[in-house]
């Protein structure tokens, strides 16, 4: 299983020349299976950056967490729903009376957009996400309910003996301290745990995080702890503000990395997500795949 970033940011689109290495767009992120199966991880503006050769092959899954504007403003611009041979499945979460076409087509509608949803020329499956467990290609997929405002899903992905778990918008924090909590208390406990790689929100940092309660993201605290009690063997930092430049992410990840060594965890299994960025995930190993580096150079 191979995962490539296009976006890491949050909330808000952040081009600019400070914020180059790590990258401006927002959350999307690619999974290519065992068996060569494309899975979409969120539809934020990073998508428009995939291949545009994308789903050449066979089917396209795009998977939405949920339906906040900066994971899902890329749609538009995601060239295989203008290609007639596509095959493109999009994911999301249940909400009661409405369907997940119709929830999408609120945005895919005038006057934001040119192009209405029913107007896509390739063939197109909305499909709210099971309760349970679900196969797709050779990956065994899970889906659960995770806080965060609006209804909002964390996914747990395994392919070929690797485990990947994608937690983009999550405030665990918010019922209580995670070092305290029971196991079954923490939200996304179940997906993250004994994960070979976690991606999960970092939005902000302790100081931030006061005048930020209940928005639905995390502090940096937060999410070693989650990762620490999760014990993923691999965890990069995500949905970073649009506020924080690359200086700023970079001092972030010395001051967690240093924190994460306090708690007993090896300093070198975290890491700040970034566009680009690879991660090969094998039945025995974890490991960057190619360029750029996890933590780019200044």
């Amino acid at each position: 299983m191979r995962i490539r970033i296009w976006g890491a940011r949050g909330s808000l689109p952040t081009p600019g020349a400070e914020m180059v290495r790590y990258g401006g767009n927002t959350s999307c992120v690619q999974v290519t299976l065992s068996d060569g199966t494309h899975i979409v991880l969120d539809a934020g503006t990073g998508i428009r950056n995939l291949p545009a050769d994308l789903g050449s092959g066979g089917p396209i899954h795009v998977l939405l967490t949920h339906l906040h504007l900066d994971h899902i403003q890329g749609l538009l611009f995601f060239e295989p729903l203008f290609r007639a041979e596509s095959e493109v499945t999009i994911w999301g979460p249940s909400a009661p009376n409405r369907s997940l076409q119709d929830r999408i087509g609120r945005y895919l509608s005038a006057p934001l957009t040119p192009v209405e949803v029913r107007e896509l020329p390739c063939h197109l499956d909305f499909r709210n996400c099971p309760v349970t467990e679900w196969k797709i290609g050779s990956a065994q997929i899970r889906a659960e309910a995770v806080t965060h405002r609006g209804p909002t899903l964390g996914f747990r992905i395994e392919d070929a003996g690797s485990s990947f778990c994608y937690l983009p918008d999550h405030e665990p924090a918010l019922v209580g301290s995670i070092a305290d909590l029971e196991p079954e208390w923490i939200s996304g406990y179940s997906l993250a745990r004994d994960v070979d790689l976690l991606i999960h929100d970092c939005q902000y940092t302790d100081a931030e995080y006061p005048l930020h309660l209940g928005w639905g993201h995390s502090a940096v605290t937060h999410t070693l702890h989650f990762a620490h009690r999760c014990d993923a063997r691999r965890t990069l930092l995500f949905h970073h503000d649009p506020s924080h430049t690359d200086d700023i992410l970079d001092g972030i990840l010395e001051s967690a990395r240093r924190d994460w060594s306090a708690l007993g965890a090896d300093g070198n299994r975290l890491d700040m997500a970034s566009e680009l960025l690879e991660v090969e995930l094998s039945a025995t190993a974890t490991q960057p795949a190619g360029t750029p580096p996890a933590r780019p150079p200044a």
